[in-house]
């Protein structure tokens, strides 16, 4: 039996919907399996706990790298993922938001301590000496280089704007966009639980 060609798109139009229906995308960009991303770090966080990735399996995690004197991106995503927190009511139990700093000379324990908890009660500031940081931030593909300020410790830092987002099970899944809406995050991570 033969079928007639426009019969035959319009066939295949209904199957390639009807198979795309259950498969809402995701707000983010979908990276899930993108190759040469890091996995994992060692890194002490602003409670002086030495951390893995390993250390948050069973929850979604939320990683974005900034630094505490950031004028702009870092203070803005900050309060977008504490409104995040609050979209998700009880499901923010299953979600880890790290921030980890790119700037350690001044990061220190103490002022991430300070800073970090201060958006949201559960978020976690993570550091390394120079070394462990630039080794976190080539591994995860961050980009970040310090900008002369006025003064030797008036310096800003470059760096990626926006935060990577990883399963319950530890793998990488989406790259949110710096700016992306607290509602569509909160959504993609209800999706990722």
């Amino acid at each position: 039996m033969t079928v007639p060609l426009g019969r035959f798109w319009l066939l295949a139009a209904v199957l390639l919907f009807a198979g795309c229906e259950g498969a809402k995308p995701f707000n983010g960009a979908d990276i899930t399996g993108a190759q040469g991303y890091g996995t994992d770090f060692r890194l002490t966080d602003h409670t002086g706990t030495p951390r893995t990735m390993a250390d948050f399996r069973g929850k979604a995690v939320v990683l974005f790298f900034g630094y505490t004197q950031c004028p702009d991106v870092c203070p803005t995503t900050m309060v977008d993922m504490k409104k995040v927190m609050a979209l998700l009511g009880k499901d923010g139990e299953k979600v880890q938001v790290l921030f980890i700093t790119v700037d350690p000379a001044r990061d220190t324990k103490a002022v991430l301590s300070r800073y970090v908890p201060s958006f949201h009660k559960s978020f976690l500031g993570l550091y390394g000496d120079q070394a462990a940081t630039d080794t976190v931030t080539r591994n995860f593909k961050i980009y970040a280089k310090q900008q002369p300020g006025r003064s030797p410790d008036t310096y800003t830092v470059d760096h990626t704007a926006g935060e990577l987002v990883f399963d319950r099970d530890g793998k990488l899944r989406l790259f949110e966009n710096y700016g992306q809406e607290p509602e569509k995050i909160a959504a993609d991570l209800k999706r990722l639980m």
